[in-house]
């Protein structure tokens, strides 16, 4: 049996544009269905929202959003993260984790990424890799971008 996990991250009118920035970087398919396309009239304010969005790429890339209907209550802001003394330090409950095999293509993946972005910690060589790197882009979702290498311990 063949199972996939897909982050699926929720927005709260911006999906569309997330999913579009995210598909410039990784590259792919994006599929957007809007509310309204699923029957909610379309004079409706969320009509024209993501009720279904993802970015599929043949390199393994896969991410899913929508917008929180503009009735549901906020969620409580997230604390920020931080990079200290070679510690990650969040109130976050999750990151988006992408691993790439060579420095070069991670490379040009965080230089994509870090458009607009907030960096927590610059993307080079770590003691664990021969890249890593820690952003918040700039529509608040925490990526961890790594070059994968097998574990020595």
């Amino acid at each position: 049996m063949a199972i996939t996990t897909t982050t699926h991250l929720n927005f709260r009118g911006d999906a569309r544009a997330a999913l579009e920035f995210y598909q410039s970087v990784f590259g792919g398919h994006l599929t957007v269905v809007a509310y309204g396309d699923f029957g909610m009239p379309k004079e409706l304010p969320d009509a024209d929202k993501v009720i279904f969005g993802q970015v599929t790429a043949d390199n393994g890339f896969s991410i899913m959003a929508y917008d929180v209907p503009s009735q549901a209550p906020a969620a409580a802001p997230g604390a920020a993260t931080t990079r200290e003394n070679g510690m990650t330090l969040t109130g976050e409950r999750f990151f988006v984790s992408v691993r790439g095999e060579t420095a070069e293509e991670v490379s040009a993946l965080w230089d994509k990424l870090a458009d607009g972005a907030e960096i927590i910690e610059k993307f080079g060589p770590s003691q664990w890799a021969p890249g890593f790197g820690m952003l918040t882009d700039r529509f608040g979702v925490t990526w961890i971008l790594d070059v994968a290498v097998a574990y020595a311990g």
